[in-house]
């Protein structure tokens, strides 16, 4: 019991410290680059009839000179008609390309593999990395561009899901908190991770790691890069913001769902232990609330839950609210009974014997 409650002490200090943080330490971001350069953006598809078009609608869309942008599909080996759907779409547009990809370098293989070719074509100093099932905003480039002073290497936007289906809303909930959490730490300075969904790397911090095919191979090649290109010296920028909200399709199915998700948990692995910290504490909260049941009463257990529950959603309100974004408040109690769902379920699949599967293919 004494165990337990030292975790209820400590778990709501570190979610009341986070929360003021969140109020109290916002940071501003501008729409004004110092200069507006030529820019890369680099996708890689595999097998997205579903989703390329909308991708390359909305980067045909961006509030930046269209020559200033060169965009780069790497084609992974698609067996649908990705590849016919993105040469339709670009048949008119120079600054387009989309190169096939038939061979691997170096340590990297998968979606790495295709970043890594990609950037050895790219002919610009800063790489815009998206994903293809992505929708970036008007303004993204403007955004990214204007946090990437001297001594920057990564920029990372926010990322969210768009869908109708209830599952889809309560994901994206999920997205906007754990980003949430990541941002209050990235804010006072501490890195933590970032994401090649939504990402800007320099292009001469890249090439001082050596690329994705000289760093270990790694399911989440983000991470992987992001770290290295730290421990080279450079620094980084989280940026929360509407202007660089991009929109993801949610997952197709709940197997998909579930091996995403696996990936994830994955990549958690290599975070920073502060970062370890903080989402192990909140991953047990549940196991050590229920065994706490048996040594005190239904009243004192109920009061620990809705302190959580008060807690979690007025630092969820808050990145809605810095996204523009709102919820029926019943969302914020069923967001809960998501958490401890989804979490129970995740956590069983990780220590399972199955092997990751990210786009057709086994890790």
């Amino acid at each position: 019991m004494i165990l337990s409650v030292i975790y209820f002490i400590v778990y709501f200090s570190i979610f009341l410290a986070l929360l003021y943080l969140w109020v109290y330490n916002r940071k501003s971001y501008s729409l004004q680059p110092v200069v507006q350069p030529r820019i890369s953006i680099l996708i890689a598809a595999r097998n997205e009839e579903h989703s390329i078009l909308r991708c390359l609608t909305a980067i045909e869309a961006l509030n930046y000179p269209h020559t200033k942008i060169e965009v780069l599909i790497g084609d992974d080996a698609s067996t649908d008609n990705t590849r016919a759907i993105v040469d339709d779409f670009i048949k008119d547009k120079p600054n387009y390309r989309c190169i096939t990809i038939t061979k691997t370098i170096g340590n990297a293989r998968g979606k790495a593999n295709v970043l890594a070719q990609l950037t050895k074509l790219a002919t610009t100093d800063y790489f815009f990395y998206t994903d293809a099932d992505i929708a970036v905003p008007k303004n993204w480039i403007q955004a990214m561009l204007a946090e990437l002073k001297e001594d920057i290497g990564v920029v990372t936007g926010v990322t969210t899901i768009t869908g109708n289906h209830f599952f889809h809303k309560m994901q994206a909930l999920d997205w906007v908190y754990s980003l949430g959490l990541v941002q209050v730490v990235a804010d006072i300075g501490l890195p933590v991770t970032t994401m090649g969904n939504n990402m800007l790397l320099r292009r001469e911090a890249y090439e001082q790691v050596g690329g994705f095919e000289t760093i270990r191979f790694s399911i989440t090649e983000d991470i992987a890069i992001f770290n290295e290109i730290l421990h080279k010296g450079w620094n980084f920028r989280n940026i929360y913001t509407r202007n660089a909200l991009a929109l993801s399709l949610p997952a197709a199915n709940f197997v998909q769902y579930i091996n995403q998700r696996k990936r994830w948990m994955s990549g958690s692995m290599h975070l920073p232990l502060y970062m370890a910290v903080i989402f192990v504490l909140h991953a047990a909260y549940y196991p050590v609330l229920i065994p706490f049941f048996a040594y005190t009463s239904v009243a004192v257990m109920g009061g620990i839950f809705l302190l959580k529950l008060i807690f979690q959603s007025v630092f969820v309100h808050i990145c809605l609210h810095r996204l523009n974004l709102a919820v029926p408040w019943h969302y914020y109690i069923l967001f809960e009974l998501y958490l401890v769902v989804s979490s129970v379920m995740l956590i069983i699949y990780f220590f399972m014997p199955f092997r990751t599967v990210w786009k057709g293919r086994k890790y």
